[in-house]
């Protein structure tokens, strides 16, 4: 276990497609930032109340102007989430802020490259098994 704390930022992302000439507004949560907090728990809970209060969403910072403030409602859920909801001149978005602590981590691992040989006789042979879902454990 590691005892470092995140701030997790998600936005709602929002993009316009039209299809068979009808307008349509897809959303989707993205995470946009995972930003390292140097220091405890009380100090990333303090970051987090920060990034409510003034991180400003793509969608609103493209069309900004100097000196542009967005209306800004910012909502403690009782877990601890922050759910912001922003404003500014016909346009609406919503943020998500949460605090969490690293618990694992691992680094990616590749196999080894086929040889030319190997994928060769792959190609005339059945396909590998797949690959077993994960169960809880003791359920297996």
């Amino acid at each position: 276990m590691t005892g470092e704390w995140y701030v997790l930022i998600e936005e709602d992302t929002r993009v316009t497609e039209r299809v068979d000439g009808v307008e349509l507004k897809l959303h989707r949560w993205a995470l946009v930032g995972a930003h390292r907090i140097d220091g405890d728990e009380a100090q990333a809970v303090a970051a987090a109340e920060d990034a409510a209060l003034h991180y400003t969403p793509q969608l609103l910072a493209r069309h900004a102007r100097p000196g542009d403030e967005p209306a800004r409602h910012a909502l403690l859920t009782g877990d601890g989430a922050w759910v912001v909801l922003l404003r500014q001149r016909h346009r609406e978005c919503h943020v998500r802020v949460t605090t969490a602590r690293l618990m694992h981590t691992r680094e990616e691992e590749e196999a080894p490259a086929k040889s030319l040989k190997e994928k060769f006789r792959s190609a005339l042979e059945a396909p590998p098994p797949p690959r077993k879902e994960w169960t809880p454990p003791g359920q297996a």
